[in-house]
């Protein structure tokens, strides 16, 4: 199995030695190529400064992050804009779309940054749509989109270039239950049908039950790991919440 993503005992602090934060703590984990993977944890976990680290938001204090075997902690300037551009793709929460675009140019965006022809372009946007069934949207603008257009623009918007690995931040955070659903399942076609590697930053276990595996981040440490298997979701489900109620607490808002 191909390797995509390797975390090397990262740790990442914030402050001073007066008043230093370990939002990190000493975390080894590794995705292969065509992995579905949730990471939970409560607020203030470090769940989504690990998504920082690996998108290169943000810089780890030590530690190392292989993408594709490339340690992605050495690259800057035009080296990271590359890896940037090329090799992942990002969902956010609240979307980011442009405005002032429709969703087909929104989604042509990435592509024409890396100098794709009008025809590739045309090509590629007409493939993903389908895959995202978003199609009778292409021509609207954010402002004429639901909240589950929106995110499945934003969606294609991530893939549509074949990225190594795509990052989803709380992806279904902005939706609605229906919506929600309708987008997880696309993640799993997409995961299953063309083998796209996602990780996917998640507080909801119902969101994280559609994953093939998650990790729980406790005090910026991994609390516990969990494989699907041959689980149906419902079992899955319900694996998760056991592993949560270990947790106290913690992750009450993941019920």
């Amino acid at each position: 199995m191909e390797n995509i993503l390797k975390l090397e005992k990262i740790e990442k602090y914030y402050g001073n030695k007066s008043s230093l934060t370990k939002a990190i703590n000493n975390i080894s984990f590794e995705v292969d190529k065509g992995e579905f993977v949730a990471i939970m944890g409560a607020s203030g976990s470090g769940k989504t400064t690990l998504l920082n680290v690996i998108s290169t938001i943000d810089k780890v204090t030590s530690g190392h992050i292989y993408v594709g075997g490339e340690d992605i902690t050495k690259l800057k300037g035009n080296a990271l804009n590359k890896f940037r551009r090329e090799e992942l793709g990002f969902i956010f929460q609240d979307f980011n779309l442009l405005d002032t675009l429709t969703a087909y140019e929104n989604i042509a965006l990435s592509l024409s940054i890396q100098n794709f022809s009008v025809k590739e372009i045309d090509e590629k946007i007409r493939r993903v749509s389908n895959q995202l069934n978003i199609k009778d949207v292409l021509n609207k603008y954010p402002y004429q989109m639901s909240g589950g257009q929106k995110q499945r623009v934003a969606s294609a918007r991530a893939i549509v270039t074949d990225p190594r690995l795509v990052l989803a931040d709380e992806p279904t955070g902005a939706l609605d239950s229906k919506s929600a659903k309708m987008l997880l399942e696309r993640f799993n076609q997409l995961n299953e049908e063309l083998q796209t590697t996602i990780l996917m930053v998640t507080h909801d276990a119902f969101t994280a039950s559609y994953a093939t595996r998650v990790i729980f981040i406790k005090d910026g440490k991994i609390f516990n790991e969990i494989h699907r298997g041959m689980d149906s979701r419902r079992e899955f489900f319900d694996k998760i919440i056991d592993v949560v109620t270990l947790l106290g607490g913690d992750l009450n808002d993941a019920l």
